[in-house]
């Protein structure tokens, strides 16, 4: 009968009876998220979780990325967090990390953050959380700096020039061997979809060699951590990761959205895991990411379809010491795609269906408020976001003429996510061009 119901309440446009009041009552306003403690003071209630997963709605919002480094600082400065992880490929991700810790770059293949979509960290928001980092770290000993990383698996070329160009520096005599590893990939650098093709089309896979070069570095990990840069080895082990993780990933796409999905996702959360470790027990993360990764996929059409992600390994792994909070808006503009590959442009976001729950969100008059409803004088309100609506998720691509089988999906909100931060009204990123400013450092982590 509640499933009769709630189907025709969708049908009608209808969100469950009460919800907006409850919504309304339980909301805390947030100040702008420019005032960065003062927003970010608003969040220490989850201040003593090992990890904190905080969301965006879409790949492109200026508000939501300002919110999570108002977030972050917080966490940083006043409860010990040291990791700051987001949805970027390692080697792009290493080039902030090297200048946020004031490290000598890494060696590159090629230019960062210049695949597509390249506004999604190669924009001023970002490019001002890194430098808060950087001169907040200046006066920290190595130890204690905090870092950034990359958790996705799509650096394939790069990952294997990492690995490479690392045992050239400390094991020289292994790299014929690595070479020899890697040749099965190494056509495939540019191209690596073609690879999943060319294999799904009868032609050798790669895994193999790949498994064998991250066993090596693995089992040698005594004498190669002998030499004078144990960061650099953990970077080429996660290189390593990521080359025999994209090889799956890359034969995966073509058999299944599932797979491929959650092949990318156990990486990223694999990822996670080795930065904790690596960082010691007392290690603390923030992660960045898309609603679509952060919020438990189990309470939503995803889970059901078979996909999990990275909130729900996390929910998994670390019980109550992982916090999810998924972000939302209503209106406004959006950087963004019409296909993918396909040139950035500023979109007007269309207004929330009225059967989603950015619509109960937006029915409050409430223009930018923190919901948190795991408190037990809450518990009418989490029962009704327990009622399933839809919930919108645009990523780097936006097609508001088919935004309804495009970009929604059902979902149980209060089960997905532990809290929601609201932004009635949202703007576009800034992208960043080419242009190093003149006396930044060689570690500048947009300079071309």
């Amino acid at each position: 009968m509640n499933e009769q119901v709630s189907l025709a309440r969708q049908i009608s446009g209808e969100v469950p009876e009460g919800l907006v009041e409850a919504l309304r009552r339980n909301a805390e306003n947030l100040p702008d998220p420019d005032r960065a403690d003062e927003f970010g003071a608003y969040f220490d209630r989850f201040a003593d979780v090992r990890v904190l997963l905080l969301g965006e709605a879409t790949h492109g919002t200026s508000e939501f990325y300002r919110a999570r480094a108002a977030i972050t600082r917080r966490l940083i400065e006043r409860h010990g967090f040291s990791i700051v992880a987001v949805e970027a490929d390692w080697p792009d991700a290493a080039r902030i990390d090297d200048y946020v810790r004031h490290q000598a770059p890494r060696p590159r293949l090629g230019d960062p953050f210049v695949r597509f979509p390249t506004w999604m960290w190669r924009n001023a928001e970002v490019l001002a959380f890194a430098d808060w980092l950087r001169g907040r770290n200046a006066a920290l000993p190595d130890g204690e700096r905090a870092s950034f990383h990359g958790l996705d698996v799509y650096s394939l070329g790069e990952s294997i020039h990492a690995v490479i160009a690392y045992l050239q520096a400390v094991a020289p005599e292994r790299v014929a061997a690595a070479r020899a590893r890697y040749a099965c990939l190494t056509p495939w650098q540019e191209d690596p979809a073609g690879y999943g093709r060319a294999v799904l089309h009868g032609g050798d896979a790669c895994e193999d060699g790949a498994v064998a070069q991250l066993r090596e570095l693995l089992d040698r990990r005594v004498a190669l951590l002998q030499a004078p840069d144990g960061e650099a080895w953990f970077d080429a082990v996660q290189n390593a990761r990521i080359v025999r993780a994209a090889e799956r990933y890359y034969r995966a796409m073509y058999r299944g959205t599932a797979e491929s999905w959650n092949l990318r996702d156990r990486h990223m959360f694999g990822t996670l895991q080795a930065l904790l470790a690596h960082r010691g027990d007392n290690a603390k993360a923030v992660v960045w990411a898309h609603n679509s990764h952060v919020g438990n996929a189990a309470a939503t059409a995803m889970g059901w379809g078979g996909e999990f992600n990275i909130g729900e390994l996390c929910r998994m792994a670390h019980g109550d010491e992982a916090m999810l909070i998924g972000f939302g808006t209503d209106t406004g503009t959006v950087a963004a795609a019409s296909d993918w590959g396909g040139a950035m442009e500023i979109k007007m976001v269309r207004p929330a269906r009225r059967d989603s729950y950015e619509h109960a969100f937006r029915q409050t008059g409430l223009s930018r408020t923190l919901t948190d409803w795991r408190s037990s004088d809450r518990k009418h309100l989490a029962a009704l976001l327990r009622e399933p609506l839809l919930e919108r998720a645009i990523g780097v691509i936006y097609r508001p003429e088919t935004e309804l089988t495009s970009h929604y999906f059902r979902a149980v909100l209060a089960e997905q996510f532990d809290a929601w931060v609201w932004f009635e009204q949202t703007t576009a990123v800034t992208p960043l061009g080419p242009e190093r400013p003149a006396g930044a450092p060689e570690t500048y982590p947009f300079g071309l």
